[in-house]
């Protein structure tokens, strides 16, 4: 594959600093340029983010002296360097949207882990694995906006991959309902338990905005391009209820599925479901695709978050205690890591489909 060199808008975050670690030695992708705020720029990174870096793994070396640019006032600088950037930023959604599309005009790529976009209805929303088939709506985005090579594509919420994967190959045997509860941990909110005390010995029963992300986002990803937008599918319905945890990494989700009448699979032919489940990222070999997507562990207390959520490079989703229930048909418990194939590396994962199907190219 060609070398891509590639921005990160928000790279002070902590989405931004998983973005700056996961460019570390990929074998397509070359950090080139980070842009934060106003008040970080004009200072190399390593001092940007002095005693704010929150990963427990050092910060990569070819990023410590790039010079911060404004992701406002640097624009153009930024988009004339890159042949992509990644986006997450901490702003309100409507700044959000502006700043995306900003780019996408100055013909630069914006591969976004933000929400803003998520319900734009020429935007695609991609977990590669489940519905890739939505990047074709980019070409009607492009005419929208008027360009040639920008355009918008974003990553889905980080707790629908804990349980998202895990009912689509079920889809096919009639999924009528699921309930899912999350639990899901401080990182989702950027912080760390230096940072947030009170999550310490905690169980806060609210996340703004969550549920609704939970219930509606997994319909745009089920559902399918018409006219040049993304019409979301009428089912299967969700309710969800999601849970700030006192983990550092990973989201975990308890679900409940009932299938339509008579139509219910076994629980040998949902595992073995599971276990075949492969989709373009693993076709395509990207390089930062799992080679096992879904994972079901027999044991009866896994996946367990400390034991399983860097699985496969923390890529992959672990799944265990499918069982029948006494008031839906099944139940079981799914876990992903939510920086990794929640947020920064499933942007990194797209970023990959885009470039192998040709959205991309190297200027």
């Amino acid at each position: 594959m060609q070398q891509y060199k590639v921005g990160i808008i928000g790279g002070t975050g902590m989405v931004g600093q998983r973005f700056i670690t996961l460019m570390e030695n990929h074998p397509w992708f070359q950090l080139t340029a980070i842009a934060a705020s106003a008040r970080s720029a004009g200072k190399p990174y390593e001092e940007a983010v002095e005693g704010r870096w929150a990963l427990d793994i050092p910060m990569p070396e070819e990023a410590k002296k790039i010079m911060v640019l404004d992701a406002q006032a640097d624009a153009e600088k930024l988009a004339s360097m890159v042949d992509f950037c990644f986006c997450a930023v901490d702003m309100k959604k409507d700044e959000i949207r502006a700043l995306e599309e900003k780019y996408a005009k100055l013909e630069c790529p914006i591969v976004s882990n933000n929400s803003a976009h998520r319900w734009t209805d020429d935007v695609p929303m991609v977990v590669p694995e489940i519905n890739a088939e939505h990047l074709e709506v980019i070409e009607a985005q492009r005419k929208r906006l008027g360009t040639k090579r920008g355009f918008i594509a974003v990553k889905s919420n980080c707790s629908l991959q804990s349980y998202v994967p895990a009912l689509h190959p079920l889809l096919k045997y009639g999924l009528e309902s699921a309930l899912v509860c999350t639990y899901q941990a401080i990182s989702g909110a950027g912080k760390t338990f230096q940072r947030w005390p009170e999550m310490v010995d905690n169980c806060i029963p609210y996340i703004g905005g969550e549920e609704e992300k939970s219930e509606q986002e997994p319909l745009k990803l089920w559902g399918h391009v018409e006219n040049g937008k993304i019409i979301k599918a009428e089912g299967p319905a969700i309710t969800a209820q999601c849970f700030r945890v006192a983990c550092q990494d990973g989201h975990m989700a308890a679900v409940f599925m009932k299938f339509k009448d008579g139509c219910q699979p076994s629980i040998e032919q949902i595992k073995a479901d599971w276990a075949a489940f492969r989709g373009p990222a693993q076709e395509l070999e990207l390089p930062s695709a799992p080679k096992q997507f879904l994972h079901y562990f027999e044991e009866e207390n896994r996946p367990q978050t400390r034991l399983d959520r860097n699985l496969e490079h923390g890529m992959a989703v672990s799944l265990g205690r499918l069982r029948e229930d006494s008031q839906y048909d099944y139940k079981f418990v799914g876990l992903s890591h939510n920086t990794l194939r929640g947020a920064a590396g499933g942007a990194v994962l797209l970023a990959e489909l885009l470039c192998k199907k040709g959205y991309i190219e190297a200027k």
